[in-house]
C-alpha cells in the first residue's frame, strides 16, 4: 500500500518517473502543496523573477535537452504572464509542460471574485497549446501528464497546459507514481518509400530543406545527403543540421534570393520536418519549386499545407529518411559541382554594409565559441543576420524564437539551456530593446552562478523597425529609446562586465565568461569604432 500524501505532492513523485529533474518557477499561495514534495521526489527547482521568464526557461531547457521543460506556476497571472513564451513554444514546436494552479472545483467558472481568478484559464492558453486542460481529480492528473508525455514523444513537440483546481492540490492520494508507456514513432509507408526513392534516383540536381523536425534526424539527413549529392539548406530551426564547413551545406536559410532561385531549379526537393512558415521563407505566398516535392512530416496538417506535393509521407523523420536511402543509388547530385560555393559567394556579396558588420562581430564571436558551445538569440539585428551567417557545426546550437517572434527570450532561454547541460558553453545574443523584456532574470543567472556570456548589442533604438519606418519615409516614433546605463545596471545584480575595444578583447571577454562562476554582460555598442570595416579579424 502507497503512503497517503497529497496529490500535489504525488504530481513531483509523477514528473520525476518520466524523467523530469527541474521545474522553472516562482512559489504561490496556490501552489504550495506542489513544492512540499519537491525535494523529496529529486526535482530541483530553479525560481524566476517573473513567470514568462519560467516560460522562457523550459523553452530554452528543452531545446538544449531534448526533454519536455516543465514550469509550475500560479493561476491568473502566472497563466497570463507565461502566455508569450507558451506561444512561442507552440510557433516553434517545443515541448512544454505547464502546471498551474486554479480555483477549486466548487468554484470553476462562477465569477465569484476569488483570488487570481479566470473564469475559463484553459481558454486562455488553448489557442496557444496542443491541448489545455482542468484535472479535476487526481486521477485525472495521471491521465493528462500520460498524454502529455505520450505527445511529447510520438507527436508534434508543443506546450502542453495543466489546470489543478486547489482542492486536488491537496487532495489525498494513495495510489503509485508509475510512468505509463507512450506511442511508438511512426514508422513511414512502404509505398510511399519506394515513391520518394524513385524521385530521388531520377534526380540530377536534389535539394533538402531540413527543419526543426529534422533536427532528430541529423544523421540519416546527412547520410541521404551524401548518397546522392544532395544539397542541403537548413530552416532557421534546423541550422547547423549539416555543418557549415560541409561541401553540401548551404550556410544559409531558405529566406534568401539567391537561395530560393536554387531550390526553384532543383529537381526534386525534399522537405523534412518544415513548414515552410512565413520567417522560414518572408514571402508572400508559397516558396517556388518547380521540381517533384517529397514532404516528410509527423504532423498530417503540415503535409497538406501550400505546396501540392507528390510524395506525402507521415512519419518520424529518421525511420523514413533512413529507409528512403536503403533504396538509393549513389549519384553525384551537387557532390562536385562549384554551385553551392558559388551560392555562398553570391549570398555574401549581397550583404548590406550593416550586415558585414555583423558578420565580423559574428566571426570573432566563433572564434571563442567551441564546436559545441550553444548560443540562444533574441529579436535583434545582429541575430537576423546570424541565423545565416554565424557558422555552425552542430545542430542545436543556435536557438532563435522563429514563429512568434517575441522579444526577450535570449537570456532567459539561456539560463534553461545552462541548467540543462552545465558543461556546454552558453552564449547570449540580445539587444538593447528585447533585454529589458526580461533582464530581471540576471538575479537568476546570478543565484544560480551560471556563466553566461551575454553579448548586448546596444545602439538606443529598435532599430529594425526604426529601418522599417525610414524606408516607407514614416515619422521614426517610439523607437528611439533611452537606455539605463547597462554595464551599472548588471554590475548592480552582481554580474561581471566588459566593454571591449578590439575584436581580440571581445574574444577573450567571451571565452574569460565561460570560465567564471557566473554571468557577464559584454557591452557592445553598434556604432563601436573597431567594428568599422578594415578592422582584423585575428
Amino acid at each position: 500500500m502507497n503512503e497517503t500524501i497529497s496529490c500535489g505532492s504525488r504530481l513531483m513523485q509523477i514528473l520525476k518517473a518520466y524523467g523530469v529533474d527541474t521545474v522553472f518557477g516562482m512559489p504561490g499561495v496556490h501552489t504550495l502543496e506542489a513544492y512540499r514534495g519537491m525535494d523529496a521526489a529529486g526535482i530541483r527547482h530553479v525560481g524566476v523573477r517573473h513567470e514568462q521568464g519560467a516560460g522562457f526557461m523550459a523553452d530554452g531547457y528543452a531545446r538544449m535537452s531534448g526533454k519536455p521543460g516543465v514550469c509550475v506556476l500560479i493561476s491568473g497571472p502566472g497563466v497570463t504572464n507565461a502566455a508569450t513564451p507558451i506561444g512561442q513554444a507552440y510557433s516553434d514546436s517545443v515541448p512544454m509542460l505547464v502546471i498551474t494552479s486554479v480555483a477549486a472545483n466548487k468554484d470553476l467558472g462562477m465569477g465569484r471574485g476569488m483570488l487570481h481568478e479566470i473564469t475559463d484559464q484553459s481558454a486562455v492558453t488553448r489557442p496557444l497549446t496542443a491541448f489545455s486542460e482542468t484535472a479535476t481529480s487526481p486521477d485525472q492528473v495521471r491521465e493528462y501528464i500520460a498524454r502529455a508525455f505520450a505527445l511529447f514523444e510520438s507527436g508534434r513537440p508543443r506546450p502542453v497546459h495543466l489546470s489543478i483546481p486547489l482542492d486536488v492540490f491537496k487532495a489525498p492520494d494513495d495510489k503509485p507514481a508509475n510512468r505509463r508507456s507512450t506511442a511508438r514513432r511512426r514508422a513511414p509507408d512502404v509505398a510511399q518509400v519506394e515513391a520518394a526513392a524513385a524521385i530521388l534516383n531520377a534526380a540530377r540536381r536534389p535539394v533538402i530543406i531540413a527543419g526543426g523536425g529534422a533536427v532528430p534526424a541529423s544523421a540519416e539527413v546527412k547520410a541521404l545527403a551524401e548518397k546522392i549529392g544532395a544539397a542541403v539548406i537548413p530552416t532557421i530551426a534546423a541550422k547547423g543540421i549539416l555543418p557549415d564547413d560541409h561541401p553540401l551545406a548551404l550556410e544559409v536559410t531558405v529566406d534568401r534570393g539567391a537561395t530560393q532561385a536554387f531550390v526553384h531549379d532543383a529537381d526534386a526537393v525534399l522537405l523534412v520536418g518544415t513548414e515552410l512558415a512565413e520567417p522560414d521563407i518572408w514571402l508572400d505566398g508559397p516558396l517556388p519549386m518547380r521540381g517533384k516535392i517529397i514532404r516528410i512530416d509527423i504532423d498530417p496538417a503540415t503535409l497538406v499545407r501550400d505546396y501540392d506535393v507528390d510524395v506525402a509521407m507521415e512519419a518520424d523523420s529518421r525511420l523514413a529518411l533512413a529507409a528512403i536511402a536503403e533504396r538509393l543509388a549513389p549519384a553525384e547530385g551537387f557532390r562536385n559541382s562549384n554551385a553551392i560555393a558559388e551560392l555562398r559567394a553570391a549570398e555574401r556579396s549581397a550583404l548590406t554594409p550593416l550586415e558585414q558588420k555583423h558578420v565580423r562581430v559574428l566571426d570573432s564571436l566563433r572564434n571563442a565559441i567551441p564546436d559545441d558551445g550553444v548560443v540562444y538569440t533574441d529579436m535583434t539585428q545582429l541575430a537576423y543576420t546570424g541565423y545565416a551567417f554565424y557558422r555552425s557545426a552542430l545542430p542545436r546550437t543556435w536557438h532563435f524564437p522563429a514563429g512568434f517572434g517575441t522579444l526577450g527570450y535570449a537570456l532567459p532561454a539561456a539560463i534553461g539551456g545552462k541548467i540543462a547541460s552545465p558543461g556546454t558553453p552558453v552564449a547570449v545574443i540580445v539587444g538593447d530593446g528585447g533585454f529589458q523584456f526580461t533582464l530581471q532574470e540576471l538575479g537568476t543567472a546570478v543565484e544560480n552562478k551560471l556563466p553566461l556570456a551575454i553579448i548586448l548589442w546596444n545602439n538606443d533604438s529598435l532599430a529594425q523597425i526604426r529601418d522599417g519606418m525610414i524606408a516607407r519615409d514614416i515619422p521614426t516614433i517610439g523607437v528611439n529609446q533611452h537606455n539605463p546605463d547597462f554595464v551599472k545596471l548588471a554590475e548592480a545584480y552582481g554580474c561581471r562586465t566588459a566593454q571591449p575595444g578590439s575584436f581580440a578583447e571581445l574574444e577573450a571577454a567571451v571565452k574569460a565568461a565561460f570560465a567564471a562562476d557566473g554571468p557577464t554582460v559584454i557591452h557592445l555598442r553598434e556604432n563601436a569604432p573597431f567594428l568599422e570595416a578594415g578592422q582584423s579579424i585575428e
